[in-house]
C-alpha cells in the first residue's frame, strides 16, 4: 500500500495509491467546508473489468489505447531527455528525436538472435 501526502501553504491532502481510500483533507475543519464538485466523468468499475467490457461490448475503456500510448509516449520521451540532459525535439510523424540524433539510439533496441518485431 502506499499513499501520497501533499503539503500546500494552506493545509495538506492525503491519498491512497492512485486515490484508493478516499481523500482526505488537512485540517478536518478544511475537509468538512470543502463541497465537492458534481460528478461529470463516468466512474470506473476497474480497469481489468472495463478492458473486459470493452472486449465484450466494444466501448472503449477510459484507459483507452487513444489515450493511454500518446500518455506512455511522452513519459517515455521525457526519460530519455532526462536520460541525456537535454531538451528533446520529438518528430512523432517520423518518430525521431530532430535535435539530439545521439537520442534516438534509445528509441529502438537491438534483439537478441532469434527475437525480433
Amino acid at each position: 500500500y502506499g499513499g501520497v501526502l501533499y503539503i500546500g501553504e494552506k493545509g495538506k491532502i492525503l491519498t491512497g495509491s492512485h486515490g484508493a481510500n478516499g481523500v482526505r483533507i488537512i485540517p478536518e475543519s478544511a475537509m468538512q467546508a470543502y463541497d465537492r464538485p458534481p460528478k461529470t466523468i463516468p466512474r470506473s468499475i476497474g480497469h481489468r473489468q472495463e478492458w473486459i467490457a470493452a472486449c465484450k461490448d466494444g466501448q472503449p475503456a477510459g484507459a483507452n489505447y487513444d489515450y493511454s500510448g500518446p500518455m506512455t509516449e511522452t513519459v517515455l520521451l521525457g526519460n530519455i531527455a532526462l536520460r541525456i540532459g537535454k531538451k528533446i525535439h520529438w518528430d512523432s510523424k517520423n518518430m525521431k528525436i530532430t535535435n539530439v540524433p545521439e537520442a534516438n539510439e534509445y528509441l529502438h533496441r537491438e534483439y537478441r538472435e532469434g527475437w525480433s518485431l
